[in-house]
């Protein structure tokens, strides 16, 4: 008769059936062994990198087991039996492992760098913060379409100390999402112990600070985290709301394989080593004699099979083969455009109007978006663009944020995920770099790197002429425009700005729509007041002639038509760009063409901006029919000003003149 080694971990089976017992000893053993087969390839070269779980299977395991298959789940590096107990193809993991196109990211991001929808799972990022702010718009979906479920998110100790955590704690608090955030405080954050990443006593005192409850849960005891999770799981479907939990556990191998375990006192390891999960809890069910020596056997050699069987399936599979299509390709998802022509009947509006009626429009068109922004509900937004809006389609719907662009912008993009739409109000377009990071690596980067589109539209109220100085009058665009994933719009009339809302907001890829504050109420336009669109990446002819191409967008245009107005003896194609990115290169090269001169008029400064990059293409493919260089007029190379005067110096406007004539006359 053998005798057992003996336990640290104490467990109460409750009323858990012998079968549950099994299938939670099951899904443990199989990341574990996954995991030891991965740490053999890696030393073999056959990986290249491995982010280890083990020690804390009994936290994945037990929070997926305690899910609803429909139920999101956002897990992290260290999270192998999330995806193995929801079942995933083991070839298919080794394939995304081995960057094979079976994968899930077609060789274009690695480890646990993707999502599934099949499988409702949501990869996380390397920034980490974000994926907690998409599980409260994936949350808010759920609240919105009635669909009694919980949405399941994972970060370290190490991620409760970026800011997103915060903001998304606040959030999913203040609108009551039913979310259980899960914080895995493993003791360190790469080499950082928690006594440098936090002060308070428990992560779990977090809790009280955003009004909701929390719970400290045995990370490494398998049938504490499945009956509490089970438990708070059904009482969360029945009352909404959130829950932070703190999985007390400890990562016994490094961050990643290189990283190493030195930084760790041995002492340290030895004592979490007699903690393991797996082994604690194998010896539990032997001594209860609920697993049997045969029994044990048997699951490993079954697992051991399906192991070496897909590993062999992922070996064989063909590396992938580099195809520039393929790549551009997948950067925005397909979207086949069909305009909706306007209707004769008109109204004169000013720009500020066409916006609102267009949005208006959208939200009666499309009955799963939803608006989100800083004061928009009641208020109307500080431009009143939203005016009334709640009292035609409802709080739900129109929803007033905390002062948190990071976690709305996650928030929209949760929503994308769950199959909504999402407009965001960037109260002013330059406070958009408190949520620069979900924007140009989550939102940019979700089409190409797993096919999942993010179906957001940010409105950037932006530009200079108002005297509200440098927090309040940037026209950033270039910051996006550079971005492959994400699509910029700008326009300069009241038609287009309605049209190309409208449009925005039906296409599944993310949007930054840009509107110049200065335009607001001084540009008025007969505007169709039917629902129409106008297609993204289309510019607009307004003016002909032979002499020059100007090329434009936003309050530039205007600035251009005033000096075509006083200078009537120069004729001159006038391009308004209307969309940035995509970029009608086919209008601005068949102008150039024509003219032999061009000059590109942008309200940003110089350097860096959208002017270069269009001179650079007008210089590679119009070179031959230049009779002058390409010009570019920009505002100065200092931040915007507030003063009256020194803004004025301050803006292109003032030197457009000059520099046209002076390209003539060369």
């Amino acid at each position: 008769m053998s005798t057992l080694p003996k336990r640290l971990i104490t467990y109460d089976k409750k009323n858990l059936d012998d079968h549950t017992l099994l299938d939670l000893y099951r899904n443990m053993l199989k990341p574990r062994m996954i995991e030891e087969k991965m740490l053999i390839l890696l030393r073999q070269g056959k990986v290249s990198k491995w982010f280890s779980g083990i020690g804390q299977e009994a936290i994945s395991v037990g929070v997926t087991m305690a899910m609803q298959k429909e139920e999101y789940i956002l897990p992290m590096h260290r999270n192998l039996g999330v995806f193995t107990t929801r079942e995933i193809p083991l070839n298919r993991l080794f394939s995304q492992w081995q960057g094979k196109a079976n994968g899930f990211t077609k060789g274009r991001d690695r480890s646990f760098h993707f999502g599934t929808q099949e499988f409702n799972i949501v990869g996380m990022i390397s920034h980490l913060g974000p994926q907690l702010g998409v599980a409260d718009g994936i949350a808010l979906a759920s609240l919105l379409q009635h669909k009694e479920q919980v949405t399941a998110v994972f970060t370290g100790e190490g991620g409760t100390s970026e800011g997103d955590f915060h903001e998304a704690l606040n959030v999913a608090s203040v609108w009551q999402l039913p979310v259980l955030f899960c914080v895995e405080n493993n003791g360190y954050g790469l080499s950082t112990p928690s006594k440098e990443q936090y002060f308070c006593k428990d992560l779990a005192d977090r809790g009280k600070g955003y009004g909701m409850e929390s719970f400290i849960i045995d990370g490494n005891n398998i049938i504490e985290v499945y009956t509490i999770i089970e438990k708070l799981t059904a009482s969360i479907r029945k009352r909404p709301r959130p829950i932070l939990i703190e999985f007390k556990t400890f990562r016994m191998r490094g961050h990643e394989e290189a990283s190493g375990t030195k930084y760790v006192p041995q002492e340290l390891m030895d004592q979490w080593a007699k903690k393991d999960p797996l082994e604690n809890f194998e010896n539990f069910l032997k001594e209860q004699g609920i697993l049997t020596e045969e029994q044990d056997a048997q699951y490993k050699e079954e697992i051991q099979l399906e192991i070496n069987t897909h590993l062999k399936l992922a070996f064989d599979e063909e590396p992938i083969v580099p195809n520039i299509e393929t790549e551009l390709g997948d950067v925005y998802k397909s979207f086949d455009f069909k305009a909706v022509a306007p209707n004769s009947e008109t109204e004169e509006l000013r720009l500020i109007d066409a916006i609102s009626e267009g949005l208006r429009q959208s939200m009666e068109k499309h009955a799963d978006l939803v608006i989100m922004g800083q004061d928009i509900a009641e208020y109307g937004g500080v431009f009143k663009i939203t005016e009334g809006f709640v009292d035609v389609f409802g709080k739900e719907r129109v929803r007033n944020t905390p002062i948190c662009e990071s976690a709305i912008i996650e928030t929209a993009m949760g929503l994308s995920i769950a199959g909504m739409k999402a407009v965001v109000e960037m109260q002013f377009a330059d406070f958009v770099t408190s949520g620069f990071n979900p924007v140009v690596n989550y939102l940019a980067k979700s089409h190409y790197r797993w096919n999942q589109q993010a179906d957001v539209v940010i409105r950037m109220p932006c530009g200079g002429g108002v005297a509200a100085g440098p927090f309040h009058s940037q026209t950033n665009e270039a910051w996006f425009t550079k971005t492959p994933g994400l699509k910029v719009v700008y326009p300069a009339f009241p038609y287009d700005a309605k049209g190309l809302l409208a449009a925005a907001i039906e296409d599944p890829n993310p949007v930054l729509f840009f509107e110049h504050k200065a335009l607001y109420r001084s540009i008025r336009q007969h505007v169709p007041i039917n629902y129409f669109t106008l297609p993204l990446g289309k510019a607009s002819l307004l003016r002909e002639g032979s002499d020059v191409t100007i090329i434009s967008y936003g309050a530039g245009v205007h600035w251009a038509m005033e000096t075509l107005d006083k200078n009537t003896h120069i004729k001159a194609d006038l391009i308004d760009l209307r969309s940035l990115q995509p970029l009608d290169k086919e209008a601005i090269f068949t102008s150039v063409k024509k003219t032999g001169r061009a000059i590109i008029l942008q309200e940003d400064s110089l350097f860096g901006g959208i002017a270069s990059d269009i001179s650079a293409l007008i210089m590679e493919c119009c070179f031959e029919q230049l009779d002058a260089p390409v010009k570019r007029v920009a505002s100065l190379e200092t931040p915007i000003p507030f003063v009256d005067q020194l803004e004025n110096q301050y803006l292109a406007k003032g030197q457009f003149e000059k520099a046209l004539i002076d390209l003539l006359s060369y």
